[in-house]
């Protein structure tokens, strides 16, 4: 079960399953992917955000009763339900923040990593259990290998380990550890500064970040480079530049 919640400027979608720790189906991670292409095409929402229900579990991942390996080829196209959820956060143009409340696990793991920023609860912890269960975390490996260093990635998802939030943090998946009583106010924190920068050029920023993350330096020069003279060339770098030199608060247009 999931809830879509908009109060300006944020967009907030919640995996409600608390009593189960947020599993993630199959049916959920496509509903997902269509919320977030929906906060993507709402013009009130500057943010979203992804958190699970309760303080237990931000989601323990996968939803594994039912017929989950009974057919592996048959169901084969609605297990890419994930793949779509992973590309929808990556191409959606607005910055994505995960409220961690608890356990991130799994596809879980994946999807709180697959978000621009990270804020965690300090007693959550993270991991990639699938190959105690004779499953291997294969779409969430695209997310972990950007992320994260490469063998530290592959040492959990060899052995299942979990880590801390802390540790999480230091591997470079977590952007923030708070207290539980200080989360709400750290979110809010960071969504209030996401929404005062112009959104188009963030958004201009961020796709050029995730743009050039696989090309070689050269290359990746190259690309920044046209992408410097397009921020430059909108309304709102002038604005920006007229207000920092007039000292006042810039007044976005977006173009």
């Amino acid at each position: 079960m999931l809830r879509y919640d908009v109060a300006p400027p944020r967009a907030t979608i919640t995996i409600d399953d608390p009593d189960r720790r947020n599993p993630l189906s199959n049916p959920a991670m496509a509903e997902m992917a269509a919320m977030v292409d929906r906060a993507a095409a709402d013009a009130t929402v500057r943010v979203i955000v992804i958190t699970g229900a309760g303080d237990q579990a931000f989601s323990a991942g996968g939803d594994l009763s039912g017929d989950f390996v009974d057919s592996p080829i048959a169901d084969h196209d609605a297990r890419g339900a994930l793949a779509v959820l992973l590309r929808s956060l990556r191409h959606c143009g607005k910055p994505t923040v995960a409220r961690v409340n608890g356990h991130a696990l799994a596809g879980g793991f994946g999807l709180a990593a697959a978000c621009d920023v990270v804020v965690a609860v300090k007693d959550a912890t993270f991991g990639t259990p699938e190959i105690k269960v004779g499953l291997w975390p294969m779409m969430i490996t695209a997310v972990l290998q950007r992320v994260m260093p490469h063998k530290a990635a592959l040492e959990l998802m060899m052995t299942g380990r979990r880590v801390t939030a802390d540790e999480a943090m230091r591997l470079g998946v977590v952007s923030r550890v708070v207290r539980r009583s200080d989360l709400d106010d750290a979110v809010d924190l960071v969504v209030t500064g996401l929404a005062s920068a112009s959104p188009l050029v963030l958004r201009l920023g961020r796709d050029a970040f995730y743009a050039v993350e696989d090309l070689d330096f050269d290359a990746a020069i190259d690309q920044l480079h046209v992408g410097l003279t397009a921020v430059a060339a909108t309304d709102d770098a002038a604005e920006g530049v007229a207000a920092f030199l007039e000292k006042r608060r810039p007044e976005w247009r977006g173009r």
